[in-house]
């Protein structure tokens, strides 16, 4: 069974976001990029598939600027086969939206024909928790969402998902999209020998016109703004005291 991951280039969690003073988004000159957190762990759970027989080839794949390329190289040096990078964009602050990246994917997937597509459930610069579950649409197959865990038994796939009230598991038939959170696995360190090696992997270079994808935004951002500054709390005598204020303040 191939397995394809998609993954994607943003900003490295440990950095603090800053917005553009004109408002029109979020600053990327000299900031830090990594591949995207979510991304790392549907990357970890494809080679863990691999190394126990359940898997034969896993194919990373990510869809943006020409510098995704250090992103695929990552998940090459962890375990991943090969990488195919989609030029998108130009700009670094060109952010491709969900449809069109499903869309590509699809196109890949129609080539690649995997059994398995893992994705990263959201990515942490927009948000959006959506391209998984687009593709999976666009292709017609089953989706397992929020996975914590999830285990190959034939031709079927049991996904236990984070829910609301807790854990739901479910079983769907493969070939399947899976999209997969936090406390699923811990993400391997790539170690100097594998940097070196995946140097050496293919990675194959394709444009949005090659798969006859528009990647045109259909929104438009009107403005970017920091979340408003934490108000400062305030010191209190007593209980009654205490109680007298959040009634002041309508919170009970």
């Amino acid at each position: 069974m191939k397995v394809l991951v998609p993954v994607k280039r943003v900003i490295d969690y440990n950095v603090k976001v800053r917005v553009k003073a004109d408002g029109t988004g979020v600053d990327l000159a000299n900031v830090k990029m990594s591949m995207n957190p979510f991304d790392e762990i549907s990357v970890e759970q494809a080679i863990r598939l691999k190394e126990a027989g359940q898997a034969d080839e896993v194919v990373v794949v990510s869809v943006g600027v020409k510098q995704a390329q250090e992103t695929l190289r990552t998940a090459l040096a962890m375990g991943a086969d090969r990488a195919i990078l989609v030029v998108a964009a130009e700009d670094v602050h060109t952010d491709i939206e969900p449809l069109a990246v499903a869309k590509i994917l699809k196109a890949i997937v129609d080539e690649e024909k995997p059994g398995l597509v893992l994705c990263g459930k959201q990515a942490i610069d927009n948000d959006m928790n959506a391209t998984g579950q687009m593709l999976a649409a666009l292709m017609g197959w089953s989706q397992g969402t929020f996975a914590s865990e999830v285990t190959i038994e034939g031709d079927k796939a049991v996904v236990t998902r984070e829910v609301d009230g807790g854990l739901q598991t479910i079983k769907v038939a493969m070939p399947s999209v899976i999209t997969v959170d936090l406390r699923l696995n811990e993400p391997r360190y790539a170690s100097l020998p594998n940097i070196m090696k995946a140097k050496k992997k293919p990675l194959d270079e394709k444009t949005a016109a090659d798969y006859g994808v528009d990647v045109a935004p259909r929104l438009e951002i009107v403005k970017t703004v920091e979340p408003a500054a934490r108000a400062a709390g305030i010191k209190v005598g007593s209980v009654d005291e205490l109680v007298a204020k959040l009634k002041e303040a309508g919170t009970v």
